[in-house]
């Protein structure tokens, strides 16, 4: 790994998120002179520049940027488009451009397992961190999950691990992140409104193993893996394969039964876990525990500690999390769900029938692509956000289909349509930023709405 020497240096950070701070923050200790621009000007916003103004760093937010200013470098926040005005007028400028995710990268101090794939990130990121803890290991999970990378690396050296989750826009700007073990879960359509093309989508996960060597672990699903081959993109790390939809994989789960997850690898052949003894429900959860055992195999834990830990972990809010039951209808909140894979997923993992409320803000994905889960699945559909009337167009034909303004409304109207033994699932298939300040707020806000009913 090629060290950095910034003290003294003049380094600009794009975006003042969570990552962006955190990144400004590692600078400014490192000694550079930094300045952190974002072209929003919100009040969360205000408050992270006052905070950062007080350390020394200059802030600058709107479009009063001082553009005679030259950098030494710059650091991409993950959420920033390439194609934003900020971006574009340092590439104009040949500034060097890293992303937060290589820019802590050069301070971690610790091996790293870095997870990506489009559903099931935060949930087998957590999953590996409670296998690790539960094994004896000090663990820090981080990247999009609680601590931003830049600021895990601050006590990096005295881990075992760092366990990073990572999405594809952290992985376009790598240059030497290298991860011991990098998991890919899945690939499927998602930030279609990013990317011109699926294979466009896959390339960028796939950059999670483009500098891993023979003696890391690349641990993947064989389904991506296969897509990858498709592709022509290859690895030179040792793979490990897992399963959860009946094919030949190192660690799978039983098609069968759907609950039994066997390992055939040299450390351990025969049964692992049984689903019904997690907290866990559905393939997509079977499919992470998957992952996780399978990390935890390359990483030669103790099989009874990690499965132990993995009976024990609870999932995190907003990921088909039960709400409550109100007149015998089941509510439940997975305002995680921000693309139609996790939609059909959490539909295929509820018993009985569904009242859907679904929509938001699109990412240029097909939404016929649910047309049979949803005709099979859901009773009524309640349409929210700037995406309603073009999943109206793509589901009326199969489902019902009403409109709401308001998540309130959405709510009530959901709740009058349904019927005992029914499920109203919140699970958009949108991001939120239309209505909401990020999927977190939009799933807080369908919860409230349901405790009012009561």
């Amino acid at each position: 790994m090629q060290m950095m020497e910034l003290r003294g240096k003049d380094v600009l950070v794009l975006g003042l998120g969570r990552s962006g701070t955190a990144a400004a923050l590692l600078l400014q200790r490192d000694g550079a002179r930094v300045v952190v621009r974002d072209e929003s000007m919100d009040d969360q916003l205000q408050e992270r520049a006052v905070r950062l103004r007080r350390l020394g760093v200059r802030v600058e937010l709107g479009s009063q940027f001082d553009r005679s200013a030259h950098f030494d470098l710059a650091v991409l926040s993950p959420g920033i488009a390439h194609e934003r005005p900020i971006v574009r007028e340092v590439l104009t400028q040949n500034t060097p451009l890293l992303s937060e995710l290589e820019l802590a990268y050069r301070f971690c101090l610790c091996p790293i397992i870095a997870i990506t794939g489009t559903n099931g990130k935060t949930t087998t990121t957590e999953l590996i961190a409670a296998m690790l803890a539960g094994c004896g290991k000090r663990a820090s999970a981080a990247g999009n999950i609680g601590n931003a990378f830049s600021d895990a690396v601050e006590g990096s050296a005295g881990l075992d691990a760092v366990v990073l989750e990572v999405s594809s826009f952290q992985l376009e700007k790598i240059e030497q992140f290298r991860a011991n073990i990098a998991v890919l879960l899945n690939i499927t359509p998602d930030h279609l409104d990013r990317y011109e093309s699926m294979d466009e989508y896959a390339a960028a996960k796939s950059f999670i193993f483009m500098n891993q060597q023979a003696e890391d672990t690349a641990v993947i699903s064989a389904e991506a893996l296969e897509r990858l081959r498709r592709m022509g993109i290859g690895m030179k790390s040792r793979p490990i394969t897992f399963s959860a939809y009946n094919r030949p994989a190192d660690v799978w789960l039983n098609w069968f039964d759907g609950e039994t997850i066997w390992c055939r690898l040299p450390e351990c052949q025969g049964i692992l876990l049984k689903m019904s003894e997690t907290n866990l429900r559905g393939m997509h959860n079977a499919e992470n525990v998957l992952a996780a055992l399978a990390t935890g195999l390359a990483m030669g834990l103790p099989v009874a500690q990690m499965c132990e830990a993995i009976r024990a972990y609870c999932p995190q809010p907003h990921r088909c999390e039960f709400v409550t039951e109100v007149d015998g209808v089941t509510y439940v909140n997975d305002s995680k769900a921000t693309n139609t894979d996790a939609v059909e997923k959490a539909l295929r993992s509820l018993p009985g029938r569904t009242v859907l409320i679904a929509g938001g803000r699109d990412k240029s994905l097909d939404f016929t692509s649910l047309k049979e889960v949803v005709a099979d699945k859901v009773r009524l559909a309640v349409l929210i956000g700037e995406a309603q009337n073009k999943i109206w167009r793509a589901w009326s034909k199969v489902v019902p289909c009403v409109r709401a303004f308001s998540m309130e409304e959405a709510v009530r109207l959901a709740a009058s349509h349904a019927r005992r033994g029914d499920v109203v699932l919140l699970s958009p298939a949108c991001a939120s930023f239309d209505m909401f300040e990020n999927y977190e707020h939009r799933g807080e806000e369908f919860k409230r709405h349901v405790f009012n009913l009561q």
